[in-house]
């Protein structure tokens, strides 16, 4: 059995639960932006058709292309680069988007301030990250993750913060209670509490194998339930400690 990355958002069915609320971040990112755009993490590129046709210019960045160049649609520019520092000009974009990206980032306060100077006066930085509290288990991927207090700080410097978050409706809670309870079964054997205590780098192939399985498993065990949740099924409302997802929008 192929093991890919859960840290990349994919179309398999079992990441459906997860897919669905990153397809909604992009959507709801769609009725705001304008002009010269970039994106900050492409992935698997499954937002760029959403996002690229509301820009008159579109720049997609990561560390490497998960997806062939080629395959691009026409007018959208791919850039190559590991962040910070960001490859651009001062005051070159209206609108930065960087969706489930920022908790892998070292030196995330440099991040945000490179986000900031590229961007144009009056423009916005539009921000997803996991909600800490809500999460299962340590990912040894996530340099950090936020509490929504947390990340509000972090975008102190901008002149505006507009604080959401990303919720579900009882189908999403239901798939989320039947993950947290096999979480529990699994990580009952850590007795020693070896997630919070081991660098990072010696659990992430582990975890992203146990991630994968697990998946697959709830998938197999609950098609009816993961293939039946839809984009509709999350919404943006208002943060609280009890999101999925942190959708923040900063206005320099």
């Amino acid at each position: 059995m192929s093991i890919n990355t859960a840290e990349r958002v994919s179309r398999e069915a079992s990441d459906n639960f997860v897919f669905q609320r990153s397809r909604l971040a992009y959507v709801e990112a769609a009725k705001l932006v304008s002009g010269a755009v970039l994106e900050i993490g492409t992935g698997t590129g499954y937002g760029i058709d959403i996002i690229a046709p509301r820009a008159t210019r579109f720049v997609t960045l990561d560390k490497y292309c998960a997806i062939n160049p080629e395959t691009l649609p026409e007018g959208v520019e791919f850039r190559e680069a590991t962040v910070p520092p960001l490859p651009f000009a001062d005051e070159t974009f209206d609108y930065v988007v960087s969706f489930q990206v920022i908790e892998h980032i070292k030196r995330d306060r440099e991040f945000v301030e490179e986000v900031r100077r590229v961007l144009k006066r009056g423009g916005r930085f539009i921000v997803t990250t996991p909600n800490r509290p809500m999460s299962l288990t340590r990912n040894p991927w996530h340099v950090r993750e936020y509490r929504p207090e947390e990340l509000k700080s972090l975008l102190g410097d901008f002149s505006a913060v507009e604080p959401r978050g990303v919720v579900g409706n009882e189908r999403v809670w239901r798939y989320y209670e039947k993950n947290r309870e096999s979480v529990r079964r699994i990580m009952r054997f850590d007795v020693l509490r070896m997630q919070w205590w081991l660098p990072r780098w010696l659990l992430q192939i582990p975890y992203d194998i146990m991630n994968r399985i697990n998946r697959r498993r709830l998938h197999s065990a609950n098609r009816e339930l993961t293939e039946g949740i839809a984009m509709e099924d999350y919404a943006i409302a208002e943060v609280s400690e009890e999101c999925f997802d942190l959708f923040y929008i900063a206005t320099k």
